[in-house]
């Protein structure tokens, strides 16, 4: 099981964070990603994979003026 923003989520074998993200349907483009307070760089989602008992953040990134 993970925690997605304070959310259950179901943990699969050779889960990456693009997975979650698809899974919790984050559509916006600019987004943070942390795992268990490690900040994921954007050009690694396919390749990071998420451990079982993980907690993952999503923020998403607003530029304003």
């Amino acid at each position: 099981m993970l925690t997605v923003n304070d959310e259950p989520l179901a943990w699969e074998p050779g889960m990456n964070v693009t997975d979650v993200l698809q899974r919790k349907n984050y559509v916006w483009r600019m987004l943070g990603v942390f795992i268990n307070g490690e900040f994921v760089p954007r050009g690694t989602y396919e390749r990071t994979p998420v451990p079982d008992g993980a907690t993952v953040k999503v923020i998403h990134q607003i530029a304003g003026g």
